[in-house]
């Protein structure tokens, strides 16, 4: 049980690295998350600080997370040692210690860190998420569906093993939560849509 704390805090203290706005004060000395949409993610970094902000936000909400989980695989051990690095993590990067506890929502942490414990799964709900953003160019409808589809995926393949599809779905649960500002806004028509000119480093005419 010791470990297990361990496993937790020891991903909470990393997922507390707010990559979005320690790059976006390196860059442009200036908060995130006073710009845009006010969220410390890769997407309002793509809109705010363009691409290259966000591959090197992405990446690094990823990486805090993936390593939460070989922390927790190497002293707990095993999938459920990795998805509570993944807890500990995403409560780090929903509230950061280090930038008073307003941080993001949790997509890339999520991903990174579950495509080390279910890698199948994840890449998955991934191809989910990339197909909704292309359709609908809304990051949001993507990242929802993503955070649904990946429990249902472990659910369906670890049925003997609760204990990992009941984590998982409580941080997909999470991640919609964490979206519900959005989701208020697709029902009132007035959420923002991706803009992949920017994805391609064009500015708009």
């Amino acid at each position: 049980m010791l470990k297990m704390i361990l496993v937790i805090a020891i991903g909470y203290l990393l997922g507390s690295i707010s990559t979005g706005v320690v790059l976006s004060k390196m860059l442009a000395k200036t908060d995130i998350r006073t710009q845009g949409s006010g969220n410390a993610g890769t997407t309002n970094m793509l809109r705010v600080l363009g691409r290259k902000a966000a591959l090197l936000t992405f990446i690094g909400d990823m990486l805090k997370g993936i390593i939460a989980v070989f922390i927790g695989k190497w002293l707990v051990g095993g999938e459920l040692g990795g998805l509570l690095g993944v807890v500990g993590a995403v409560l780090g990067h929903y509230y950061p210690l280090y930038f008073g506890f307003k941080g993001g929502k949790g997509i890339a942490t999520s991903f990174g860190s579950l495509l080390f414990v279910f890698p199948v799964q994840a890449l998955l709900a991934f191809t989910v998420f990339l197909v909704l953003v292309a359709v609908t160019h809304y990051v949001s409808v993507g990242s929802v569906a993503a955070a649904i589809t990946l429990p249902l995926l472990v659910v369906f393949t670890h049925f003997d093993q609760p204990a990992l599809w009941i984590i998982t779905a409580c941080t997909g649960a999470s991640v919609v939560w964490r979206h519900r500002a959005n989701i208020k806004r697709l029902m009132n028509h007035t959420e923002s849509k991706l803009d992949f000119s920017k994805l391609k480093g064009k500015k708009k005419a």
